[in-house]
C-alpha cells in the first residue's frame, strides 16, 4: 500500500519554484503544497492566478512584490503566527532567485518559523548544465546594474574569478552586456541561453564579437541566461 503523504505543517513558509516556461516542469510536489496551503503569496497575482487556474487549483491570493516587500513580510509573518500555511511563488523559477523572497525569509526565521524550500525549474542551473562551460565551480551575479559605470566596475572586479560566471540580462540590455563584454573578456567564451525550455529554446556560443554579429542580423527576444567562461588555471604537469 501506498504510504500517505504528511500534511503541510502549520506555521510553514513555503518557496514553491514554479515553471520558467514549459508548464510541464512543474513538480508534484509543488502542485500539492499549492492545493493545501491556505494562501499564495505572489510576485504577480494575475500571472500566477493563471498557472493556478491551469492546474485547478483555487486559492487566495496576496501580491507580494519588489515595492511592498516590507508591508507584506509582516503580513505573512502574522499569518505563520496564527499557524497559516503559506506558499510562496513569483512569476518563473524559485523565489527568492533575483525574485523577490529573500526579505519575507529572513523575517520568519527571525521570529523562529518554519521555512521550507519547494525545489524545481531554475534558469541559472538549466543553463549552466546544458551550455557545455565548467560546472564544478560557477558565480551567478544576476542582474548587473543598469549604470554604465556600476556594470564596468563589476566585471572587471570579476575578471580574477575562475569559475564560469552567469548573469542574467533582458533582451533590451543584452547588446549592451556584449559590448561590455567584448571590452572586459574579449577572449572568453560565452553562452547565451534564451526562452530556457519554451518551444523556441537556443543556445549560442562564441566570443563576445562574434555574438555581436549575430545580434546584427538577428533580434533576440526573450529574457537571458549570460554564461561567460573563467580564467584557467595554470597546471604545472609532469611528464611521466
Amino acid at each position: 500500500m501506498e504510504q500517505a503523504l504528511p500534511p503541510l505543517a502549520p506555521g510553514t513558509l513555503y518557496l514553491v519554484a514554479t515553471p520558467i516556461g514549459n508548464l510541464e516542469d512543474i513538480t508534484l510536489r509543488a502542485l500539492r503544497v499549492l492545493k493545501e496551503c491556505d494562501v499564495v503569496a505572489a510576485e504577480d497575482t494575475r500571472h500566477s492566478g493563471q498557472l493556478l487556474k491551469h492546474f485547478g487549483i483555487s486559492k487566495p491570493m496576496l501580491s507580494y512584490f519588489q515595492f511592498n516587500e516590507a508591508k507584506r513580510s509582516e503580513e505573512i509573518i502574522e499569518r505563520l503566527r496564527r499557524g497559516e500555511k503559506v506558499a510562496l511563488v513569483t512569476d518563473a523559477g524559485s523565489p527568492g532567485i533575483s525574485d523577490p523572497g529573500e526579505r519575507v525569509v529572513k523575517a520568519a526565521l527571525l521570529a523562529g518559523l518554519r521555512v521550507e524550500a519547494i525545489p524545481g525549474a531554475c534558469a541559472l542551473v538549466a543553463a549552466l548544465t546544458a551550455s557545455g562551460l565548467p560546472t564544478e565551480e560557477f558565480h551567478f551575479i544576476g542582474f548587473l546594474p543598469h549604470k554604465s559605470g556600476q556594470r564596468r566596475n563589476q566585471l572587471e572586479k570579476l575578471k580574477t574569478v575562475s569559475g564560469t560566471l552567469i548573469i542574467y540580462e533582458s533582451p533590451y540590455r543584452i547588446e549592451k552586456l556584449l559590448g561590455e563584454l567584448n571590452e572586459v573578456y574579449p577572449d572568453r567564451i560565452i553562452v547565451l541561453a534564451r526562452e530556457l525550455t519554451k518551444k523556441f529554446e537556443e543556445f549560442l556560443r562564441g566570443k563576445p564579437v562574434e555574438l555581436l554579429e549575430v545580434l546584427k542580423k538577428r533580434s533576440l527576444k526573450g529574457e537571458f541566461v549570460v554564461l561567460v567562461s573563467g580564467i584557467v588555471k595554470e597546471k604545472n604537469e609532469k611528464n611521466i
